[in-house]
């Protein structure tokens, strides 16, 4: 299966990053990532997303020089780097456990790289003190990191990355080991530490959340291969195949799996007209309807599609709210304004615009049109 993705290609210049046809294989045959193809610019944030198993550490770990590519070409501004050690490739790495030495205080671990360096004393501390004001560190350089909260750890491994001034930064899953609010507070100075700091950065996640929040560009992997590369608002809003539409968004789009018949399918118990938007060799084959669960509306929608449901449950969100939805066998989950919460066990109409459908070839599972 060759990848397309080249993308942004000689967009303000030679790429800074470029993977062509990279491939993991292991000596056991297992065969991790597939014709990998990635250019990336100078100071790009780059996010790989998707399901445990789907090759992004891996991916990453090649371009660190932690793992060996099995084939294929890893280019640093134009230059062939598969040989090149991890030093060598001007990469830091921050990883997801924060591998902070316990018997060192806050300065002397992010620190400890120009340390070994051999760099001045009077640098060294120059340096730490402007890490430490950008992560907000200033006042903790004396305490070890048992004395820290997880995020304020988490940024020590990140101040000991930032200080060497290497043009790439490396994030695998940084944020995993942190509860929800800490999560949200560290997505943001990871975003500002970026804009001060301009490093090229790659960041591996799972949190589809974290991608769309951070990324400047979002690669989507599955079982070794891409499935698309693109800005979060193109892969929320035009997904080329239905793994990429149901892994962006939350909650994730719903889908409808029917047969074609005279231009329409079932939904539970609706008839959907299909004709107008379907093309004719979709005749007798199977297609998957799909609709973000913020598409839905509650009063009718002018050249929308109407659905009769049941409501199972409720979830009460605070601003919104998630409505689990019943039509014979097929279920949907619609998110709407708190204040349109339907009460439960009852039936319920909604409207899906047209605008919002979304329609994948059954087969091929890639968008039709």
């Amino acid at each position: 299966m060759e990848n397309k993705y080249r993308v942004q290609e000689e967009v303000g210049g030679q790429p800074y990053i470029s993977l062509r046809n990279i491939n993991k294989i292991y000596p056991n045959g297992f065969h991790a990532v597939h014709n990998f193809n990635l250019d990336i610019q100078k100071g790009e944030f780059v996010v790989f997303v998707g399901p445990s198993g789907c090759g992004k550490s891996t991916t990453l770990r090649m371009i660190a020089g932690l793992e060996d590519i099995s084939n294929g070409d890893f280019l640093l501004e134009g230059e062939r780097a598969n040989e090149k050690g991890p030093r060598e490739r001007g990469i830091a790495m921050v990883f997801q456990s924060y591998a902070l030495y316990p018997q060192m205080t806050v300065f002397d671990n992010i620190a400890f790289g120009l340390t070994l360096q051999g760099v001045d004393e009077d640098v060294i501390e120059e340096r730490v003190k402007n890490v430490a004001r950008i992560l907000g560190l200033t006042d903790y350089l004396d305490r070890l990191p048992r004395a820290l909260s997880g995020g304020q750890r988490q940024r020590v491994a990140i101040g000991r990355a930032i200080i060497r001034k290497v043009g790439i930064f490396l994030m695998d899953e940084p944020l995993s080991n942190l509860d929800a609010k800490q999560r949200v507070t560290m997505r943001y100075e990871i975003a500002q530490i970026h804009q001060e700091t301009g490093a090229t950065t790659i960041y591996v996640t799972h949190d589809q959340t974290e991608a769309m929040t951070l990324a400047d560009r979002i690669v989507v992997m599955k079982d070794g291969y891409i499935q698309q590369v693109g800005t979060p608002y193109e892969l929320y809003y035009k997904p080329e195949n239905v793994f990429v539409a149901g892994f962006i968004g939350e909650p994730p789009m719903n889908f409808v799996r029917d047969t074609v018949e005279k231009g329409r399918i079932r939904f539970g118990e609706n008839v959907i007209d299909l004709s107008h938007l379907l093309p004719a060799d979709m005749e007798g084959k199977e297609v998957v309807f799909g609709f973000r669960p913020e598409a839905a509306r509650l009063t009718d929608a002018e050249g929308g599609i109407r659905i009769e449901s049941m409501v199972e449950l409720t979830e009460l969100l605070g601003d919104n709210a998630n409505v689990y939805l019943k039509s014979g066998e097929q279920t949907a989950i619609l998110k709407v304004d708190s204040h349109d919460t339907p009460e439960m066990d009852q039936p319920l109409s909604f409207w899906i615009p047209e605008k919002s459908i979304y329609l994948f070839d059954g087969e091929t599972e890639k968008v039709i049109g």
